[in-house]
């Protein structure tokens, strides 16, 4: 069964001013890269109700979190409810732009008999994150506001950290200085 990508999209980017997902990093919007990196699974985006139009331009099923307050595990249980039923999933953040085809394809062909599946540098945890379906049956019980590191370290679920120094498991955007490293250390200039 193919995995379900869900990308998670629903914070307000309060320190930004305005919808980061949509800051262009060389002329492509950063939730557009995410969507690229994902193109070929099926694919639906939990996200803030300013990000509905232009994720469904796209072409990709947008789920509204009317509730963002509520945190990480809110907008991933929106996602499990809606994504197909038996399905692993691939969960993604909307900020890490830099996130590659070839990264989502690692993780899933690394993920083998394991319950979570993730990219690990320097004892950091990366995305995307893999939950088989017996790990997705947990995310219903996550605490309001908790993210998903409380499956990832979960004893009790088979676990697999993957050795990956790619910098778009890890990179995410926060602020505008944060955004500008990305156009400089990553060589992307805007047109």
């Amino acid at each position: 069964m193919k995995a379900n990508a869900v990308v998670l999209a629903a914070g307000e980017a309060r320190r930004m001013g305005e919808q980061k997902l949509l800051l262009e990093i060389g002329g492509v919007p950063m939730l557009a890269r995410v969507l690229a990196a994902c193109a070929h699974l099926p694919t639906l985006v939990v996200g803030a109700a300013s990000l509905r139009s232009f994720v469904e331009r796209s072409g990709v099923r947008f789920i509204g979190n009317d509730e963002p307050e509520l945190g990480m595990s809110h907008s991933l249980a929106l996602g499990n409810v809606e994504a197909e039923p038996g399905a692993p999933l691939l969960v993604f953040l909307g900020d890490k732009p830099l996130v590659t085809r070839e990264l989502v394809d690692r993780v899933l062909a690394e993920a083998g008999g394991s319950d979570i599946c993730f990219p690990q540098g320097e004892g950091v945890g990366g995305h995307p994150v893999y939950l088989s379906p017996h790990a997705r049956e947990r995310i219903a019980s996550l605490p309001r506001g908790d993210s998903i590191q409380r499956l990832r370290d979960d004893p009790t679920l088979r676990r697999r950290a993957l050795d990956i120094a790619e910098i778009g498991a890890y990179a995410d955007v926060d602020d505008f200085e944060a955004l500008e490293r990305f156009r400089i250390c990553t060589g992307i200039q805007e047109p």
